[in-house]
């Protein structure tokens, strides 16, 4: 899964340890989303959307291999 935390971010000018404050994890969790080494929960995934004031499929979307 792929997704547009980084530029998001930017966009609202926060780092890694905000968005991780505002959402409550780790920055290295919120590194790992970014990297796409990690997928995030619902829960997660959800929050995140709500800090960029977004819709969670405006913020991740599915791979072609996601779908294998």
């Amino acid at each position: 899964m792929k997704n547009t935390i980084r530029i998001e971010r930017a966009i609202k000018n926060i780092t890694q340890a905000e968005l991780a404050d505002l959402v409550k994890v780790s920055r290295q969790t919120i590194n790992a989303i970014e990297s796409n080494k990690y997928v995030p929960s619902t829960v997660l995934a959800l929050k995140v959307a709500k800090v960029f004031e977004k819709k969670v499929e405006e913020i991740f979307s599915l791979e072609e291999e996601d779908w294998q």
